[in-house]
């Protein structure tokens, strides 16, 4: 059974609109910035912290993506960007957007930690809401 992660942008975040593009620069980010600290240490690091490739999901879906991984240890990890409708406090309903981060059946455990890196280094870049796989909340925003 697949299960999911998903990265909130609430109202103090630094967007509260995200794209799939903007989604996989992130990830480009992410690799490039693994990479230079493999560098630095001399050692092929880039390909131990990013393990994956960026494919094109099939279908007309353009809001997703994943990453998909011929390594031994990993499999794939799907990445969505979608909105919901939230019903705040004084009755007003205002809409937010979310990633998801979808480990499918198919996914090891190796998978699942990646997918928890990725998770919480995307929370922190965009000061969101992480709704982890266990079902437990990190607030990377400024909370009041």
């Amino acid at each position: 059974m697949a299960v999911n992660a998903f990265i909130k942008l609430v109202p103090s975040s630094v967007k509260q609109t995200i794209t799939i593009e903007e989604v996989k620069e992130l990830f480009h980010y992410y690799k490039d910035i693994t990479s230079k600290t493999g560098d630095q240490l001399n050692w092929q690091y880039g390909e131990s912290a990013f393990p994956y490739q960026l494919k094109e999901s099939n279908g007309n879906n353009t809001n997703a993506f994943y990453l998909y991984s011929d390594h031994e240890r990993y499999r794939a990890i799907l990445i969505g960007v979608d909105k919901e409708s939230i019903k705040e406090e004084d009755g007003t309903e205002r809409e937010q957007q979310y990633i998801q981060v979808t480990l499918p059946e198919q996914s090891t455990h190796g998978d699942k930690g990646k997918a928890n890196e990725f998770s919480k280094f995307l929370a922190k870049k965009l000061q969101g809401e992480l709704h982890l796989f266990n079902d437990r909340v990190m607030y990377y925003y400024p909370r009041k």
